[in-house]
Formats: structure tokens, C-alpha cells, sequence
């Protein structure tokens, strides 16, 4: 919660107490969608006031009059008993005429010029709806849509602010008298809840096989949920997109939706109906309760259990469960059902945004679903789920999408119109404005068009709720990617390019406030160099207007480029060439050698000698690939971080050795990695277990790095230390780098707020371009 700024004219001589006054109060922040008029107007008539409040494109805004001591109290108890989803960011009171109200009203919204609304994220349903939900005798028993003002659907249905039903999805649905009744009645909890509906007047659901025909049934949830337990594969219509859903403990449709989706390998996210329910299969710390429970409920990474009643193709090789409580109504009636979990993954296909059109799921899914669930209210802004890991005694959110956005992040000053890009993988976008910045939900990776026009129309709908007119357009170095193009198409406006690894250390600074100097560890996979290289493993000491590059990963080729990233085993190659010279390393008795053929082997050979199709690169997600195959335990990778997180999975939690490592002392200090794969080659030949190795390997990098900022630290004067890049997802690597420096007398920090992947360097991205010497 940031810091609340109040601008009061009370510090000028206090009113009797009885004196009448009147009081202009302008509140900002998340006031809107939230119950924030109800609860003023049910504020003001506790304290006896006349006059209204109204929605404005800037927040809310009330006029109050009555007694000098009432009207104080009133100001006083705006932040003191605000709605629970309410964020308040400002609060400004001023003088005002004295006028003879009749009462206390709602007014209707006014808009404004200038917009500073913040709008509300999507939000779980609340425990009021829910026990009407399942009241027999409620009028709104078993409706898939039931809300109020503390819960339900919010940036996903909205079109433009302020936030009233007009400008969201539910414009084409009419209140009947009963609905009607209670948004105009300020004692009802519905009291101008914008998605209010019923039965009979809101959004309904129907079944429809892959075919596009409609099913008819008296109830298309109940025949939905006798199809799950069926074995059938089913697209529900959810808040912000399709799910693709059916039965987690039914191993042969988990595999036929696998196959259908061609998902191989990565985990795919459940949900179940309570906690109890995820205690038969998954360890729940109190931590991760909270987060599960929490009205954004994100996927949250859990321990497995076992054994458990899941399908192994749930997540296999893995040693965790992603798994969330439900958040619509229409996921409880789902799960109320008895069922243990459903499978419930982001309907798409390969590399494309979630599918959140009626239209587009039967084009799209008519191969991969059996049958539809549907409904007919517009998702105006796809969302996909949040991901959410709960390390180092922290909530790090993996994934920020529905739940989290668009609330911002606020920063520690304020600063100019920032549109930031964002980079190719995990892309967000980011605008600024004040001391706000305002990431977007997660679009994906930018490879196709279909990601880019997301992209595109991400960019143009938070520009428009927002008004934010940006005036500098931040973006990656990285000449072609698609985020990088579209800042080069706006040349009316400034363009900041920012170095990946540097956006990564900044946005890391931004969440946490931090002004530089700090030593940034800046671990990941790709991020194009200064220098033209592919950079990774990198020591940075760093400010937001700056970088000094202060170590690094001795360069490694790539053979064969970007075909590497795909297939770990030409990193295998690259790495024992490298140690063992071209000449020696096929004598190895190493899986790699054996599994992989011995053309592929010399043509990769070939061109890491002759320095053909190798871009050089210092990356530390290459190292985890390099490592991974030459373990055997993977050559090929169907994901993004697979191989790392392969690794990880394999590790062994009691063993403290650990491989010989160095550097050499050159500016910038260069990390060798001979050692290293000369430790994990013996280990293998003598017959240690993977397990122990991959362990140690973990060790090695920990010790290497936390030595490393010790030598950069005394050099430099600096103990802060900053942790960002998606190898920090690694939580053996998080937590044992955090408790390594710690010792070494550092102050860490990592994130929490905001991805420590690529879904979190358009933050960066921001505020180091707000700091450009022609920023305003």
C-alpha cells in the first residue's frame, strides 16, 4: 500500500464545532468498482452530512457540508474505514461553499479532461455471494454470474471510464425491477454495482458440441460437469478467456489434451474447490494459504504430495502442482461437484494469446475440445491466470495477470509519459505517470501476429483509460524484436533503447524504491549486449540513469544460434570443447556423446572452431542447458527455461559440496567455466548420482556469485545487492544466493511485486528511460 498523501485545508483555523461548512474531498487511487460511493454515502449519513459524490475520470469527488466536528470526522474516517479492495493513493480537501443539500446523494459521474482513475483488477467472488449461490431460497441460487460491489469482474469487462455500466460489457444487459432496486438502494451491498444481474436480466451460459451445434439441457452446467466426469475434454468460458478443462485424476484425457493442444511436457494448472481439497495432493503452507485465498487468487506453485490421485501428465518430472481456488461462481458450481481438481489450462494454441471470443474458441478449439461452455457477456481484456511462487518466506509473483492488473506500481518519485515496450519473451508493456507505473496483464511471447496485435491493442486501451499520451517509448536493443520495431515506427516520439540486463536490475530498483549505486546480479537466457553478444551472466553495478558492467560468464558459442536454445545438447558440445579441447572430448564416456549422432556432433564440432553461425554468449540459461544434456537427462526442450527447470527438479536437498571456480581479473572480471564442467564430468564418470550433481552444481553457482559481490563490493564500496532474471525462478538458487550474501553482510533484494523474468523489465525499461537526459 503506498504512502497516502493528504492535502487538507484543515491546518487553517479549525471550525467550531458547530459552525457549518461545506468541504470539496478529491480521493484517487483504486475508488471505483470497489463500493467506494455506497460506502461514503452510507459515511455521510452516519455523520448527519448533506451533499453527493460522483465517479470522475480522476477518482472520486464529494461535496460535503454540515457541522465543523461531524465533517472532520468524516474526512478522518475516509481512510480509516474504506472498502477492503479500495486502494487510496491521494486525498485532497479544500474549502468549499457552504450549500443547503437535501440529504446525502450519489450524483451522476462527470468527465474530465485529465484521467487518474485507477481501476480495479478482476477480484474473487466474495463470501456473501458465494453463500447465495448455493441457497436454495435466494433468487440468484446457482447463477454463474452473481456479484455485488465487493467482488466479481472488472478490467476484464471494461471499455473506457469512468467505471459505470455503460463503458463496460454489461451495457447490453437491462436491470429487471429487482436488480434495478438494488443498485439504487444505498443499504444493499449491490448498491451500484455496474456488473449487477440475475437470471433474468444478465448473462447466461449454454453447452455446444466441437461442431458449433447447441446441446439442449435443462441445466448446462450440471450436463457439463457429467461430461468432465466423463473423461471429456471441455472449453469454459471463464473472466479473462477460455480454460481448456477436464478431469486431473483422469491420466487418459490429461494425455488427450496434451496431444490435442501438443503440450508434451509443461505443467499444466489445476483448480480444486478448498483448501482441503489440495491438501490431499499438495503441501499448503500458511504462506501460500494466504496467497490462494486472497480475492486475486493467482496459480500458486505447491509441493507434491505422494502418493496423490493426480494424473502423472499433470506435471511431469516436477516436483511441484500449479494450482488455484476457483474465482468465478461458474468455477464453483463447476467443482461443487465433488471433483479432487480440474485441469484448467489457458486455451490457446502454440505462442498465441488466450482465446476470449465465442467465435474464436469454436474456430480455434473445435480440434482440441469435445464440447463448449459459453456465455454472452464480451471479455473486452484478455487476462490469463496469475502464477505466483511463495519462496523465501515471500510471495514472487511468476506471472502478473488477472488479479494484479492494472494496479500499478508506485515508484518513489514522480516522473514523465512512459511508454515502455517491453522485451520478446513474457512480454508486458508499461506506461508511466506520476509516480505510477502501470504494467499490463501478461501477453506472451512476440513471434506471431496474432501476439503482436495484442500487443498493439494492449498498448491502445490502457493509453485511452489512462490518458497517458506517452512522450519517450522505451524498448529493448534488440534490433528484431517486435516490441523493438513498433517503438522504431514512432519516431515522433523520443526512443530510449535500455540494455536488457539493465531494465532486468532497474525494475527490481523501481518495486523497491531503491536509488543506485547497487550491485545488480542479472541471470537469465538472452539479452542482447552492448557489445553485440549475447549477454546472461552478468555483474552490473547499477543506477537507474546508468550501468557499469562489473563481471560476467566468459563467452561460450552457440552453435548453430538460436537452434541452441531448443536444443541443449549443442550447448553439451559447445562447453566440452571448450574444457577438453576439440580434439580429446569425444573420448568422454558421457551420455551426449553416445545419444546424439556423431555428424551432428563434429558439424557442431565444425562450427564452433571455424566460428561459423555461433554468436558468443555469457548466459547463464545456457550454462543450465549445457549441463542439463550433458547429464542426459534432456536434448531437445519444448519450453522456454525447461532445461533449467529440469535441473532444479533433479536436485538433492542435503549435500554442501561444491566444483572449483574462478575468474580472471580482468575489467570486467570474466568467470571461468572450465572448472565447473570439469567437476560434473568427473562426478559423472566416478558414478554420482545426477541428484548430487545437479546439487552441487546449485552450490557452485551460489558460492561463485556471492564471492564475486564480495570482490566487486569491497572494490566499489557498495553492500546492496539487487537479484533479477528468470534464473532467479530457481528457488534453490533464490533462497541459497539470498542467505549466501546475507552472510556476507549484504542488504538483498528481489521481487516480489513484479516478475524477475522478462514480464518485468518494461518496469525497467520505464524508469530508466524516465531518467534520459531529455525525460521531462
Amino acid at each position: 500500500m503506498p504512502m497516502m498523501k493528504l492535502m487538507s485545508a484543515f491546518h487553517a483555523k479549525a471550525p467550531g464545532p458547530l459552525t457549518r461548512v461545506g468541504r470539496y474531498v478529491e480521493i484517487e487511487g483504486i475508488v471505483q468498482g470497489v463500493g467506494f460511493r455506497p460506502f461514503i454515502y452510507r459515511l455521510a449519513n452516519a455523520h448527519q452530512l448533506d451533499g453527493e459524490v460522483c465517479n470522475t475520470s480522476r477518482g472520486v469527488s464529494i461535496h460535503i457540508a454540515g457541522t465543523g466536528s461531524e465533517v472532520e470526522a468524516f474526512c478522518g474516517e475516509i481512510t480509516e474505514k474504506s472498502p477492503p479492495l479500495a486502494q487510496i493513493s491521494n486525498i485532497r480537501v479544500a474549502s468549499a461553499p457552504f450549500v443547503h443539500w437535501r440529504g446525502f446523494a450519489i450524483a451522476d459521474s462527470h468527465v474530465q479532461s485529465s484521467r487518474d482513475t485507477l481501476i480495479s483488477p478482476d477480484i474473487a467472488i466474495c463470501q456473501d455471494c458465494l453463500a447465495e449461490l448455493f441457497d436454495s431460497d435466494n433468487r440468484r441460487f446457482g447463477y454463474p454470474f452473481i456479484n455485488c460491489t465487493n467482488c466479481g469482474p472488472r478490467y476484464s469487462i471494461i471499455e473506457d471510464v469512468p467505471y459505470d455500466r455503460p463503458y463496460t460489457s454489461m451495457k447490453g444487459f437491462t436491470m429487471c425491477r429487482q436488480c434495478h432496486a438494488e443498485y439504487n438502494n444505498p443499504e444493499n451491498r449491490r448498491f451500484h454495482a455496474q456488473p449487477n444481474a440475475c437470471p433474468i436480466c444478465g448473462p447466461q451460459v449454454a453447452l455446444y458440441d466441437h461442431r458449433g451445434d447447441r446441446i439442449l439441457a435443462d441445466d448446462a452446467v450440471k450436463r457439463t460437469i457429467y461430461l468432465l466426469r466423463q473423461g471429456f475434454i471441455m472449453a469454459i468460458k471463464g473472466l479473462g478467456g477460455f480454460h481448456l478443462a477436464c478431469d486431473a485424476q483422469c491420466h487418459e484425457a490429461v494425455l488427450r489434451l496434451r496431444r490435442r493442444k501438443h503440450r508434451e511436457e509443461k505443467p499444466l494448472a489445476m483448480m480444486s474447490y478448498d483448501i482441503n481439497k489440495i491438501r490431499s495432493y499438495a503441501f499448503v503452507g500458511h504462506g501460500a494459504r494466504q496467497v490462494l485465498e486472497s480475492a486475486r487468487r493467482p496459480i500458486v506453485l505447491l509441493k507434491k504430495k505422494f502418493p496423490n490421485t493426480i494424473s502423472e501428465a499433470v506435471a511431469p518430472q516436477n516436483k511441484y502442482f500449479g494450482v488455484m481456488l476457483p474465482y468465478t461462481p461458474l468455477h464453483y458450481l463447476l467443482l461443487h461437484d465433488d471433483f479432487t481438481a480440474l485441469v484448467m489450462t489457458s486455451a490457446n494454441l502454440s505462442d498465441e494469446p488466450i482465446i476470449k471470443d465465442n467465435g474464436a474458441a469454436f474456430m480455434h478449439l473445435s480440434s482440441v475440445a469435445d464440447y463448449f461452455l459459453i456465455h454472452d457477456r464480451r471479455i473486452y481484456q484478455r487476462s490469463d491466470d496469475s502464477v505466483v511462487a511463495y519462496t523465501a518466506g515471500s510471495e514472487r509473483i511468476i506471472r502478473r495477470s488477472r488479479g494484479y492488473v492494472p494496479a500499478p506500481v508506485f515508484l518513489d518519485k514522480n516522473v514523465g509519459r512512459v511508454l515502455a515496450c517491453g522485451g520478446e519473451l513474457k512480454n508486458t508493456i508499461c506506461l508511466t505517470k506520476s509516480n505510477r507505473a502501470f504494467l499490463s496483464q501478461h501477453i506472451g511471447d512476440l513471434k506471431n501476429m496474432g501476439s503482436y496485435a495484442f500487443f498493439r491493442s494492449t498498448i491502445d486501451h490502457l493509453k485511452r483509460i489512462l490518458d497517458i499520451d506517452p512522450d519517450i517509448i522505451a524498448h529493448d536493443l534488440h534490433p528484431d524484436y517486435l516490441s523493438t520495431q513498433y517503438a522504431r515506427e514512432n519516431e515522433q516520439n523520443r526512443l530510449v533503447g535500455v540494455q536488457h540486463h539493465h531494465a532486468h536490475i532497474a525494475s527490481c530498483m523501481a518495486e523497491h524504491q531503491l536509488r543506485g549505486p547497487v550491485i545488480g546480479l542479472a541471470l537469465d537466457g538472452t539479452g542482447y549486449g552492448t557489445d553485440g553478444h549475447i549477454w546472461g551472466g552478468e555483474v552490473l553495478i547499477t543506477e537507474m540513469s546508468g550501468f557499469q558492467r562489473a563481471g560476467h560468464l566468459e563467452y561460450m558459442p552457440m552453435p548453430g544460434g538460436a537452434a541452441a536454445i531448443n536444443e541443449p545438447w549443442r550447448m553439451a558440445i559447445a562447453f566440452l570443447v571448450h574444457t577438453f579441447g576439440e580434439n580429446s572430448f569425444m573420448n568422454l564416456n558421457l551420455p551426449v556423446l553416445q545419444d546424439v549422432d556423431d555428424t551432428h556432433i563434429q558439424t557442431m564440432a565444425a562450427l564452433i572452431s571455424k566460428r561459423l553461425n555461433a554468436p558468443l554468449t555469457s548466459s547463464v540459461g545456457r550454462l543450465f542447458d549445457g549441463v542439463v544434456a550433458i547429464l542426459g537427462l534432456s536434448y531437445r526442450i519444448s519450453y522456454e527455461g525447461q532445461a533449467a527447470i529440469t535441473l532444479e527438479m533433479k536436485a538433492s536437498d542435503n549435500v554442501d559440496g561444491i566444483y572449483d571456480y574462478g575468474w580472471k581479473p580482468t575489467e570486467p572480471v570474466q568467470v571461468q567455466i572450465k572448472p565447473i564442467i570439469r567437476g560434473i564430468v568427473g562426478d559423472m564418470q566416478n558414478g554420482v548420482a545426477i541428484q548430487v550433481i545437479s546439487r552441487k552444481f546449485h552450490n557452485t553457482l551460489i558460492h561463485l556469485f556471492a564471492d564475486l559481490c564480495v570482490d566487486i563490493g569491497r572494490r566499489h564500496g557498495l553492500n546492496r545487492v539487487v537479484l533479477s532474471g528468470g534464473v532467479f525462478q530457481n528457488s534453490i538458487l533464490l533462497c541459497g544466493m539470498i542467505a549466501a550474501l546475507e552472510k556476507q553482510g549484504f542488504e538483498v533484494f528481489s521481487h516480489r511485486l513484479v516478475p524477475c523474468n522478462d514480464g518485468g523489465i518494461s518496469l525497467g525499461q520505464a524508469v530508466v528511460a524516465a531518467e534520459h537526459p531529455f525525460s521531462i
